[in-house]
């Protein structure tokens, strides 16, 4: 708390801080040092204000340090990797303040055009984990639409543990990626649509159309 205690109080606190922040994790391929340097980061997003929290979601420290990182010769364990997509996504929400999340919004959709897969929030996790929990039927019955075009050999589908489970992963994905749109589409009035929230409705939408 001392450091942020010296970053919201002098005048180049904030400037110096995300300069030693990303020196700390440039080109650093130690993963104790840059799971520390997260940690660093994420208290200081909670505790100091806008003035830092601005400099951080720049995309010169977003795509040039953290995501740089991500890059495999890193080796980073995949809870550290999660842990800097997460701090993306959340990012991109915004913070209360009027911090303008723009530069780190355009990052998260790029990631997402590339495919990369986000970890599910806080809020989102319960609910997944529920879901996931409930004892899935043994078959699944024969679709009538497609029974008079090739009629199956048995009345019932038996799905092995692996399917259901690659359905259940499949159908969360579906459920968040609705969630999302809809957040997207109360907050747009029509004809006045912010052009990034319709770029990530088309990424969404196209993740949805590839799992039918």
């Amino acid at each position: 708390m001392h450091i942020c205690d010296i970053i919201n109080t002098t005048q180049d606190g904030p400037k110096d801080a995300v300069k030693a922040l990303k020196k700390r994790i440039s080109k650093n391929y130690n993963h104790k040092e840059i799971q520390l340097t997260l940690s660093l980061i994420d208290m200081c997003m909670q505790n100091c204000g806008p003035s830092f929290q601005s400099l951080i979601v720049k995309k010169e420290f977003i795509k040039d340090s953290l995501v740089k990182l991500l890059d495999p010769k890193y080796t980073l364990p995949l809870d550290i990797q999660n842990r800097i997509l997460n701090f993306i996504k959340c990012w991109s929400q915004g913070f209360p303040g009027g911090v303008d999340v723009s530069e780190v919004k355009e990052v998260y959709l790029d990631l997402l055009k590339k495919g990369v897969q986000f970890p599910l929030s806080d809020a989102e996790a319960p609910t997944a984990r529920q879901e996931t929990s409930l004892t899935p039927p043994a078959s699944v019955p024969t679709a009538p639409a497609l029974s008079s075009v090739i009629p199956p050999r048995n009345s019932t589908i038996t799905l092995v543990p692996e399917q259901i489970g690659k359905l259940h992963s499949e159908l969360d994905m579906v459920k968040m990626n609705v969630r999302v749109m809809s957040a997207i589409l109360m907050e747009n009035t029509p004809g006045s649509e912010n052009h990034e929230d319709l770029e990530l409705l088309q990424v969404l939408c196209d993740q949805g159309q590839s799992v039918l």
